[in-house]
């Protein structure tokens, strides 16, 4: 993937969003911002007001057009703001203000503002990578920044995010993927997920599944959307484990023998028509089973 140093669509498309979801005041503070910056931009300035924005500007979860979804697509694959609140819009607009003629001169202005940068500031600027200039230059800061412990800064790399899906060497990837299985995320809210499963993942999935019944814990049922397409001899008694499990365990095991071509996984599927109908009908589907797991999370 390449970008273009203007950024003029990616500014156009956000600023859409916030004439149409912005109110009087906030329009106002943003317009001001803005001119300032074109006018004269001065990094102590943009990072006060980078900062500052949340004093300024609401929390509440955008709400776009189906136009406005397409656009999104069709300005970056994969890029979802649907999951942004108008304050992560805001600082992401504001983010394209700053000079990107020099990546490393951009690169530094971006750490300076994430080593200093609260939550929801962090959460903002790895939300904002997709759509940022040189995104690969930010590709080891994002490894890094898998390790936290902070779930909303976790989810802002991991969930509806196609950057690491782009970008992540598959150790970063796979660690990544790990974490979010450990932290009980929606795995079905990873882009790209699907098309970045490989073997390696699927033995380490395996491996914490077998530890986590040693200790008489549940495991993620959607964990095993990303073994079944690497169902072998060695792993389908793991399988059986889970069909025989409880409803939702059940459906997911079932879907995986679906995602298999290893024999004996269409075998397994067979002896339940009922739930195989369901699969083909798309009744039972990954999504589906990992709402109904965090819906269950929430209890």
């Amino acid at each position: 993937m390449t970008f273009q140093e203007d950024s003029s669509r990616e500014k156009e498309f956000l600023k859409n969003i916030i004439k149409t979801q912005g109110t009087e005041k906030e329009l106002d503070w943003i317009n001001h911002q803005e001119n300032k910056f074109l006018n004269n931009f001065e990094l102590r300035s943009f990072y006060i007001s980078f900062s500052s924005a949340s004093r300024f500007i609401r929390k509440n979860r955008l709400q776009l057009s189906e136009k406005q979804l397409a656009d999104a697509q069709a300005l970056r694959k994969g890029f979802q703001p649907q999951y942004w609140n108008m304050l992560q819009c805001v600082r992401t607009y504001l983010l394209l203000f700053i000079p990107s003629k020099d990546v490393e001169s951009y690169k530094s202005i971006f750490t300076k503002l994430q080593e200093t940068a609260d939550i929801e500031e962090q959460v903002a600027l790895y939300s904002a990578l997709p759509i940022l200039p040189y995104p690969a230059a930010f590709i080891k800061q994002t490894a890094e920044g898998i390790r936290t412990n902070i779930t909303d800064v976790f989810d802002a790399i991991a969930l509806n995010n196609p950057f690491p899906a782009n970008y992540l060497e598959q150790p970063a990837w796979n660690q990544m993927f790990l974490k979010a299985v450990f932290m009980q995320r929606p795995l079905y809210r990873i882009y790209g997920a699907d098309e970045r499963a490989n073997p390696e993942l699927a033995g380490m999935l395996i491996d914490f599944a077998h530890e986590r019944w040693a200790a008489s814990r549940m495991v993620l049922p959607e964990l095993w959307r990303f073994v079944g397409p690497f169902l072998d001899k060695t792993n389908i008694a793991d399988i059986e484990k889970v069909i025989h499990g409880e409803p939702l365990e059940k459906k997911a095991g079932l879907l995986a023998c679906a995602q298999s071509e290893f024999g004996e996984s269409q075998y397994l599927l067979n002896q339940y028509p009922g739930i195989k109908r369901d699969i083909e009908s798309g009744k039972v589907s990954w999504s589906a089973i990992g709402k109904k797991y965090q819906d269950k999370l929430q209890k």
